[in-house]
């Protein structure tokens, strides 16, 4: 089985009290948004990342205005995204991390396409960054498949208790409190994108000037590989990895 990493999420901006006493308690991260100004009672700051890093929590950060703006397609993900990277920007997330984009409800397989066309929308103005979905197992699950994003936070909810193998973060149990905090319980499940204010920019995002001839030779093995597993996880796997490499290269997904 793998390790998990407890943490939690909030609306609520952390003191540093708060964020140490969670700290205390065995939490090794905390998810918060980045929204615009015109949301500042849940808005990080570069004052409380600064805070969440001194109690040694790193971040994990989640953009979201609405609960379903997901479904508005590529004309919100361009908004989002450019959004997004403003408010990364001005806290000084460092790039090679990952945001997260809320797909807060109970998706129907009709807003499937929208939501692939808004992350990846969104991944076109968030240059430097990976881009990842909070949302069901079907979601996460689908957007997966599809190789929509790089990173995966599945909550509980419409879940029926199941675990995508795709999920770098799982959302077990909301509505709770922990050092007099209103907050949502988590497990980290690796590779969860997160951050905090003392790191400098690591990985990137695939560079866009592979070589086509050679992608292309790459592709092919990782099909066969698709083709040759049955496990769900190496597919999906190898499915974003080719759809990378045609991004990268200029080809068409598929």
């Amino acid at each position: 089985m793998t390790a998990t990493t407890k943490g939690i999420d909030c609306a609520v901006p952390l003191t540093a009290e708060k964020a140490k006493k969670m700290s205390e308690a065995g939490m090794k991260f905390v998810c918060r948004y980045l929204v615009p100004a015109s949301m500042a009672w849940k808005r990080l700051t570069r004052s409380e990342a600064e805070l969440i890093t001194a109690a040694g929590l790193k971040i994990i950060s989640v953009f979201q205005r609405g609960k379903n703006d997901a479904a508005g397609g590529a004309v919100n993900g361009t908004r989002d995204g450019k959004a997004a990277f403003q408010e990364a920007k001005l806290i000084g997330q460092p790039e090679g991390t990952a945001i997260y984009f809320a797909v807060d409800y109970d998706a129907p397989p009709k807003d499937y396409d929208a939501i692939e066309a808004y992350l990846k929308a969104a991944e076109k103005e968030l240059p430097g960054y990976f881009v990842g979905v909070y949302g069901s197992y079907a979601v996460v699950e689908e957007m997966s498949r599809r190789g929509a994003c790089s990173h995966f936070w599945q909550t509980y909810a419409w879940s029926n208790k199941r675990l995508s193998a795709a999920a770098n973060l799982y959302q077990y149990n909301n509505g709770q409190e922990l050092a007099g905090h209103p907050v949502d319980l988590n497990d980290g499940l690796g590779n969860e994108g997160w951050w905090d204010t003392t790191m400098k920019n690591t990985e990137q995002p695939v560079n866009r000037t592979i070589d086509k001839v050679a992608a292309e030779k790459v592709i092919g093995i990782l099909g066969a590989l698709w083709m040759a597993s049955s496990d769900k996880q190496v597919q999906a796997a190898a499915h974003y990895a080719a759809n990378s490499l045609r991004d990268a290269a200029g080809i068409p997904r598929q």
